[in-house]
């Protein structure tokens, strides 16, 4: 499809739509959706790939609750449901502009780029205290054009990454563990666990301790630890055998505590994050601190707080991040600091697939899923499909 004039864009597009809470077939493949049109401040992307990320799938199952651990429902915090029926899900958008809003530069045309996520609630640049994000408060990147605001689509040429790269370093997992980490104040030399580390974010964070000087500490499964070194992790820890983890831990490290946990795991294994780090208090320097950003292991921790109060654990809640964030994340993107970590590509048209590989994904599985529209498949998708690996690897 070639880019730049209003005229070629058409007025309906392919999507998949989200019709309500539940499973998979509450995701609805329609060619007749209406494209959207960019208002003021606002630009057309013509969308080539989108990471799939998990809150798409705990957002379809309404697995937010924060007060009936029964209920069904989502993201509220700004004290309303903003999720609402049919929407077009997916957070990490990458493609080229197409069309511009009022006081849009149509110099902007043709620009290829990566968006903030974010639905901010205002315009502070470092500090974002009502989350929410394209995919689930507006519409997002399963589907062919998304309209979002100028400042929030960032230019990214560099032409070594393919459009299904970038997407793969989308904001919703880099920028939720860089905010992790500054929330937590990790710093040069320090140790940081880092627990869910083959997937999205727990990648992203690997690579960002290395970039501020930290050093990461992977837990994972063994047969991924090889990839996991390569990107960065000082060591890989098997998450099995809880009786004996704490004590591989510090095997790792050489006896020293861990300084900073990023918990993506939550369950039974926080409890035994928490004694990696205060094992010995004489032998830190600074506060046990356990930053939170997920709950795949459980979402309900059983822990005696007079462990953290008497051993002074800091607990950071962490969703999504700051504009701030986002744009050094970007920078580090443009300079080539931040590599991405792309599993496989799926269509547009076989999401159900996708989401199927997604919750049944083998111990091979490290990084993104980025889904491609299937009028983009051929030039930005195809080569990074299972199928495509497959024969590659005959």
């Amino acid at each position: 499809m070639e880019h730049g004039t209003p005229a070629q864009i058409p007025s309906s597009m392919s999507a998949m739509l989200l019709t309500g809470h539940g499973d998979i077939d509450k995701l609805a493949y329609r060619n007749d959706v209406p494209t959207p049109t960019p208002g003021a401040g606002e630009v057309l992307v013509c969308i080539t790939a989108t990471a799939k990320n998990n809150t798409d799938r705990k957002a379809r199952e309404g697995l937010y609750p924060t007060k009936d651990k029964s209920e069904m429902t989502s993201f509220a915090m700004g004290g309303e449901p903003t999720l609402t029926f049919p929407r077009i899900q997916g957070a990490d958008i990458a493609g080229r502009i197409v069309g511009v809003g009022d006081g849009v530069s149509n110099s902007r045309i043709g620009e290829r780029g990566l968006l903030d996520f974010n639905l901010y609630p205002d315009a502070r640049r470092d500090i974002n205290l009502t989350p929410d994000y394209y995919g689930h408060g507006a519409d997002g990147g399963y589907a062919e054009y998304v309209a979002v605001p100028a400042d929030q689509f960032h230019h990214v040429a560099n032409p070594e990454l393919a459009d299904a790269e970038l997407a793969a370093m989308g904001m919703c997992s880099y920028q939720t563990a860089y905010h992790m980490m500054t929330s937590a104040r990790v710093s040069a030399g320090e140790r940081v666990l880092v627990s869910g580390a083959s997937g999205g974010v727990g990648t992203a964070l690997i690579q960002l301790c290395r970039i501020v000087g930290a050093i990461p500490y992977a837990v994972s499964q063994r047969e991924k630890a090889e990839a996991l070194l390569e990107l960065g992790a000082e060591a890989v820890i098997d998450r099995g055998d809880l009786n004996t983890f704490v004590e591989r831990v510090l095997d790792a490290t050489d006896g020293a505590p861990i300084d900073a946990v990023m918990d993506l795991v939550g369950g039974e294994m926080t409890d035994r994050f928490i004694d990696t780090m205060i094992h010995d208090m004489k032998a830190r320097t600074t506060y046990p601190r356990l930053s939170i950003a997920g709950a795949s292991g459980g979402n309900i921790s059983e822990i005696m707080w007079t462990r953290i109060y008497l051993y002074q654990v800091q607990i950071f809640g962490v969703s999504h991040g700051t504009r701030e964030e986002a744009e050094q994340l970007i920078a580090w993107i443009r300079s080539g600091q931040l590599k991405p970590v792309l599993h496989a590509t799926f269509k547009l048209s076989e999401l159900h697939d996708a989401e199927r590989y997604f919750v049944n994904r083998s111990s091979n599985f490290l990084g993104k899923i980025v889904i491609v529209p299937d009028s983009q498949w051929s030039e930005h998708g195809a080569r990074f499909s299972l199928s495509f690996s497959d024969q590659e690897a005959r």
